[in-house]
């Protein structure tokens, strides 16, 4: 991560616009700190991408919150919908007008966490498969440079993710999306966290995933009935906890439980509040 990062410095006085990959469920919690310490007022794209799995009013305040600065634009997509990303490069020349013409390409780069749709949206943007794609975090390992043959370069980084995570909501909520790795998290810990937060944000939704017909009281009692409801069982007919949580947060992440957003711009001023 170290080369990562200082690769990422070495790279962004020859970038024109930067394009950071967030999760639009998580849009926060899934940007990079470090990228506004050496983005040096560069235009920017936040691309709010996994639009089609977060709440579209929820990515409608993000989209608010995030062009309030200057220079920067956000823009809700699916990356692996070519249709979808088709204005990404025009957005990207009203930034920088004076590039992207013969002799004078714009300069572009794609950064992002792991496992948030980097190497997809680059595929999608270059018309084939150019860039490792997979649902684990962390595939890209060496930084390329692609021509989209519109004189613009598109240069690809590593993904890219803190050393630290300092906000244990964020964290929970990164792991909960999928993009931290499973052998790194305990899912019957994660199941509990989203389960509470589906419980006050989305009842629902989980209610008529699992056909409740009363929310239960606490996040283990959701599990537990889920695990009921769906057959996860040990001997003694116990409810298998583990088998009922990685259950739980597939079906989450999938958006089986509908669209859902893991946080909005007002839950980050409480959060910083609070850390304060």
């Amino acid at each position: 991560m170290k080369r990562a990062r200082r690769r990422i410095a070495d790279m962004l006085p020859r970038i024109d616009v930067v394009i950071e990959v967030l999760d639009a469920r998580l849009p926060m919690s899934s940007a990079n700190p470090i990228l506004r310490e050496l983005n040096r007022h560069k235009p920017c794209i936040k691309v709010l991408n996994k639009d089609d799995l977060a709440d579209p009013e929820v990515t409608q305040e993000w989209v608010g919150y995030f062009e309030k600065e200057d220079g920067i634009r956000a823009l809700p997509l699916e990356a692996k919908e070519s249709l979808s990303v088709a204005c990404l490069p025009k957005l990207c020349r009203n930034l920088a007008p004076r590039r992207g013409k013969p002799g004078r390409p714009l300069r572009t780069m794609v950064v992002g966490i792991p496992n948030v749709g980097k190497s997809t949206l680059i595929n999608s943007l270059a018309g084939k498969r150019v860039a490792r794609v997979g649902n684990r975090p962390a595939l890209t390992t060496c930084p390329q440079q692609i021509d989209l043959h519109n004189h613009i370069l598109l240069s690809d980084t590593p993904g890219l993710l803190w050393p630290r995570l300092d906000n244990r909501n964020g964290a929970y909520r990164l792991a909960v999306s999928g993009a931290i790795g499973d052998k790194a998290v305990d899912d019957a810990d994660l199941a509990l966290f989203a389960a509470g937060f589906m419980a006050v944000r989305y009842p629902e939704q989980v209610m008529r995933r699992y056909k409740f017909e009363t929310m239960p009281g606490t996040a283990a009692e959701i599990i537990e009935e889920i695990g009921r409801r769906r057959g996860c069982l040990i001997s003694g007919g116990h409810i298998d906890v583990q088998r009922t949580a990685g259950l739980f947060l597939r079906e989450l992440r999938s958006g089986k439980l509908g669209r859902v957003s893991f946080e909005r711009p007002e839950d980050m001023f409480v959060e910083e509040n609070l850390e304060i």
